[in-house]
């Protein structure tokens, strides 16, 4: 089966993110004085081919822990669904 997995990444919490603080006042600038945070991240779009949606979230996982996310201050979450070839 081939699968879409939807990745989010954004850094932790207690990660400094000056980009996203850069945004909120750009923001409050133009008069968006609703917005209280900005945070900003990394969305990818991965196709592969698993034999169930347990092994796609389990190779999704490993690809993100070893190469897509930086572990020690960034954070992910993503969305699985098949797709059709």
């Amino acid at each position: 089966m081939n699968v879409l997995a939807k990745i989010f990444v954004t850094l932790k919490d207690s990660v400094l993110d000056p980009q996203g603080k850069a945004v909120t006042h750009a923001l409050h600038a133009l008069k968006y004085g609703a917005v209280s945070d900005v945070r900003i991240g990394k969305y990818m779009e991965v196709t592969l081919s698993a034999n169930s949606l347990d092994d796609a979230d389990r190779l999704v996982r490993g690809m993100c822990d070893e190469l897509l996310t930086n572990p020690v201050i960034e954070k992910f979450t993503f969305e699985l669904m098949e797709v059709s070839q």
